[in-house]
């Protein structure tokens, strides 16, 4: 058993703290493991319907790509790249910034059980590191995901951090989202979406968005109003 980490520590000398990602305790990692085995059973049963306006649809592609869903059809992102996605090739991997909070310790262990690099951090917590993170992981090889509202909204609003992290890594961001038939909707902030057992999950992959490395900051928030136009356009609730 794991001793819970604490969030903040001193960096001796330099008169500040840093974060150290929260892990996910005996209870939390018997929760993730009933969610990982849960939304398999879900996607086993759902119905699904594909259209991808990406490079998806080519199986020998190799080009990476930072995918964008919006924090609340997180329930079935996994299952989107390793139904979609990972038929590329056997060695696509996938990277994921997940929240350095507690909440965020039990989706990290559900990311180990999907196979997928979580790297904690968000735009209020650890989020100069995380970004470092995710870009050594682009350069690995890997693609990467992003809620770009997340993880505290306001809904359906992308921050800046995924056009910068676009211009840094040079991948493109593809938009994806889906909709559900039957769907159950928390009282969240996000409006969570959870699918009912035999569902129609249509999913839709966007058109790329490229970011110039060379953009600025102009160029950067005219990148972030177009990744929400592309978001919406194919995002039916």
């Amino acid at each position: 058993m794991k001793a819970q980490s604490r969030p903040h520590s001193p960096v001796p000398g330099s008169g500040r703290s840093v974060v150290i990602p929260e892990s996910a305790r005996w209870h939390g990692r018997l929760a993730a493991l009933a969610i990982f085995l849960l939304a398999r059973a879900l996607a086993s049963s759902l119905r699904w319907r594909w259209t991808d306006h990406s490079f998806f649809n080519d199986l020998a592609t190799e080009q990476r790509a930072i995918f964008a869903i919006w924090h609340n059809r997180l329930a079935l992102s996994l299952i989107l790249y390793h139904r979609h996605v990972a038929r590329c090739g056997s060695r696509r991997r996938l990277a994921a910034l997940v929240s350095a909070s507690r909440d965020g310790g039990l989706l990290a262990r559900v990311l180990e059980l999907f196979r997928v690099v979580g790297i904690r951090g968000s735009s209020s917590r650890r989020g100069g590191p995380a970004v470092r993170e995710l870009v050594s992981a682009a350069s690995e090889g890997c693609d990467l995901a992003v809620t770009p509202d997340g993880p505290r909204g306001p809904r359906y609003e992308p921050h800046a951090g995924v056009i910068a992290l676009a211009q840094l890594t040079g991948l493109p961001i593809v938009p994806v989202s889906f909709r559900l038939g039957w769907k159950w909707t928390l009282r969240s902030w996000d409006r969570f979406q959870i699918p009912i057992p035999f569902s129609r999950c249509e999913v839709v992959f966007g058109e790329p968005l490229w970011v110039a490395r060379e953009a600025g900051e102009a160029a950067r928030e005219s990148g972030r109003v177009e990744l929400r136009e592309r978001l919406m356009a194919i995002t039916r609730d």
